[in-house]
């Protein structure tokens, strides 16, 4: 059935950390990443996730746990407290403002022939956040499980998106990045999904995926 609605993640798929601000407490330490080590704690902390999402219940902080526990061992620092204050300031929606050159382009094209929407795992502040940045115009409603009370990939939270926007499951597609949380998510409510996997975390499986937001454009046509 044709797509009236196409429903967008946010962090890691419109929007991006600024590790000026989310990476503060190791640059404080003249602690600085590379950008590859970023990556390979991005793609275990997903694979890890996608294993135990069966046991997880506070989803976004348990992917951000893992995440910052593998990337701080990779850089062979071992502080509890460190990891604590890391995984707080990026779970804070203020803290993500990175967009990739060509978002606001691909956004513009897709609202021309679909309805566009959010769904994201968030402090309850992310419509104020996408509005901040030059977003919020594009979307007519923002779910947020910090206001919904529900976090993905409980069905809750999908459905209310549904139900804001007055459609069918069948009519849309969710476009995530974690296949735990959002691809199964939603395709457990009944709508399509698509995968935004840039690290190339779901390269080598047979899964409907993009690497950026403007493949997007070519996939739904």
């Amino acid at each position: 059935m044709p797509i009236e609605v196409v429903f967008f993640d946010v962090g890691n798929t419109l929007l991006f950390p600024d590790h000026e601000k989310t990476l503060a407490p190791l640059s404080n330490r003249s602690i600085r990443p590379s950008e590859a080590q970023l990556n390979t704690a991005e793609r275990i902390a997903r694979q890890e996730m996608d294993l135990a999402i069966a046991n997880a219940r506070k989803i976004d902080q348990q992917y951000w746990d893992t995440y910052y526990f593998h990337l701080l061992r990779t850089l062979n620092v071992n502080d509890v407290s460190l990891r604590l204050e890391l995984v707080n300031l990026v779970r804070m929606s203020s803290n993500w403002s990175r967009m990739r050159a060509g978002t606001i382009e691909v956004l513009e094209s897709i609202k021309q022939r679909y309805r566009l929407g959010v769904i994201s795992n968030s402090d309850g502040h992310m419509a104020e956040r996408l509005a901040s940045v030059g977003l919020g115009r594009f979307f007519e409603h923002v779910i947020d499980s910090g206001n919904v009370g529900h976090e993905k990939p409980a069905p809750q939270i999908f459905q209310a998106a549904l139900a804001a926007m007055a459609v069918a499951p069948e009519l849309a597609i969710y476009v995530g990045d974690i296949y735990s949380v959002d691809y199964l998510g939603a395709q457990k409510v009944g709508m399509q999904a698509m995968l935004m996997d840039a690290a190339g975390v779901y390269a080598t499986r047979n899964l409907p995926r993009i690497d950026s937001l403007d493949q997007l454009v070519t996939r739904l046509t």
